[in-house]
């Protein structure tokens, strides 16, 4: 059942409020961001997720989305990587989405493009037809091509496209950075379970406003 747990009103509180469920993991672990080595991959910002005429429409997307578009700006001025993925099927290559959904997102369609408010000169597109955004992707290549050790990861679905992938990125050796009010999926419950599983063994839980602040003061 769809649910819009984030909104405009509680946004800042809700991801605090998330943050400090997991925080303690965080603890256990000496990481910290390095903007320079780092790459923002937004995962599946495509019109099938973020319009409402949609029937996989995700309400709470709609509500992270300018904190998104906020961090893509950074990273742009900045001439760090911004990769976005963009998810379609063909029959051929849905294997067990074929078979797990009764509708496929498909290759081509106009609900498969990102909105023009997203769209960004010089980001980088993959495109992906599984969960994964390294699997059969050049994603992989891209990231070491660039020098990065490090990915930050917004978008959707929290608990599926987002969550595999950064399990994913976590055994190919990088630091994953996993934003809680920069993802959203159809649930609280299942977007707090995804923090709490990265958290424990894949991932660092964080805020938009604790990157940003990463991010000026490596600008001075």
């Amino acid at each position: 059942m769809k649910k819009q747990y984030f909104t405009k009103e509680n946004l800042k509180h809700k991801a605090r409020e998330m943050l400090e469920k997991v925080e303690k993991y965080r603890g256990y672990h000496n990481i910290e961001l390095l903007p320079k080595r780092s790459a923002l991959l937004i995962m599946d910002m495509q019109k099938y997720f973020l319009e409402t005429t949609s029937h996989a429409y995700i309400p709470s997307a709609e509500i992270i989305l300018p904190g998104v578009k906020k961090l893509i700006s950074v990273y742009s001025r900045k001439n760090l990587p911004v990769i976005f993925t963009l998810h379609s099927n063909t029959k051929e290559n849905a294997g067990m989405m074929r078979k797990w959904w009764p509708k496929l997102l498909l290759e081509g369609s106009p609900e498969s493009h990102i909105p023009e408010e997203l769209e960004l000169p010089g980001g980088i597109i993959i495109e992906k037809n599984q969960y994964d955004a390294f699997y059969n992707t050049n994603l992989e290549q891209i990231l070491h091509e660039n020098h990065i050790i490090q990915l930050i990861i917004c978008g959707v679905m929290t608990n599926v496209c987002c969550e595999t992938t950064a399990r994913s990125a976590f055994v190919r050796g990088f630091e994953v950075f996993f934003t809680i009010d920069g993802t959203a999926t159809y649930s609280e419950e299942h977007h707090m379970a995804t923090l709490t599983n990265l958290s424990y063994g894949f991932a660092i839980p964080v805020l938009l406003e604790e990157l940003f602040s990463v991010l000026s003061k490596d600008e001075n």
